[in-house]
């Protein structure tokens, strides 16, 4: 199989791959259903982290009280280590069923009206799904980006601060156009950790996305991701040379790759945004 077809291949399926040759030089060990399952529960976990954690560090920052501090920021950094297995269990046994009888609702009464089709579609669905995985692993990301951003927007000076309040700026107006700006680096840096952290969870898509490779953006599919694969081909006694073992390690560098990628860009970014700023 060449490499082209690993990473532009649309068919991923390690088993049937292993039973015949001919249909792995097919596409089997296709990598576009993992790392499109990998984005779409990235996009979901970073619209939960993202917006919520920045939010809540421009409050403990910008507007809370001493006491208030004191208590949310150590609760914060608790919650940041909290074993992804617990998150794991509370995504396939509290979210999951949660967010099925929701759907399941929503389809009954649907059923027998002009959107009967969307009803029973939304009948089906089951526990496992790429919604619950993205947004447990959002709430688990909160912390992170929340920390992370308090403590970068508490080392922008205060004479920043004092000065756009000495101008007759608004506290609002102040944490928009001085500090948020002053303080962007940072927070890219920040949101970077929180994509390289949801793009390499394993335990809670194992638990709640359920294991089937499948090149969606629909988040009520059931996905895998790249990181679940190269455990699952991993596990066990592989030889070297095996498709099972090459085609990990092949994920692992595409995986790699795609990453060192993101990085690059985020920092021509953030650099571009700081000559602006200076």
């Amino acid at each position: 199989m060449s490499p082209l077809d690993f990473l532009f291949g649309t068919t991923w399926d390690p088993q049937i791959a292993i039973r015949a040759d001919q249909v792995a030089a097919k596409g089997a060990f296709g990598a576009v259903p993992l790392f499109a399952g990998t984005f779409l529960i990235m996009l979901i976990a970073m619209s939960v982290a993202a917006p919520v954690g920045l939010f809540s560090a421009i409050y403990l920052s910008e507007y809370a009280s001493g006491w208030t501090r004191a208590v949310v920021k150590p609760l914060l950094e608790v919650l940041a280590g909290v074993p992804t297995v617990v998150y794991g269990f509370f995504a396939a046994l509290t979210v999951g069923p949660l967010f099925r009888g929701f759907f399941n609702a929503v389809g009954a009464e649907l059923v027998g009206g002009p959107l009967d089709g969307l009803g029973l579609y939304l009948m089906q669905v089951q526990n496992q799904m790429a919604l619950v995985a993205g947004a447990v692993m959002g709430i688990m990301l909160i912390p992170f980006v929340s920390s992370l951003s308090d403590d970068i927007l508490n080392a922008v000076p205060q004479s920043l601060r004092d000065g756009s309040l000495a101008m007759g700026a608004t506290r609002s107006e102040t944490v928009k156009k001085v500090v948020l700006p002053a303080a962007l680096p940072g927070i890219m840096g920040a949101l970077l950790l929180a994509v390289s952290r949801a793009v390499g969870e394993t335990m809670i898509v194992t638990m709640a996305a359920g294991l089937q490779a499948k090149t969606t953006l629909n988040p009520l599919d059931t996905v895998t991701t790249v990181t679940v694969q190269i455990v699952t081909l991993l596990t066990g006694d592989q030889e070297f040379d095996s498709p099972k073992t090459l085609s990990a390690f092949g994920l692992g560098l595409a995986l790699f790759a795609i990453t060192l990628a993101l990085n690059v860009v985020a920092l021509r970014i953030v650099q571009k945004y700081r000559e602006q700023y200076d």
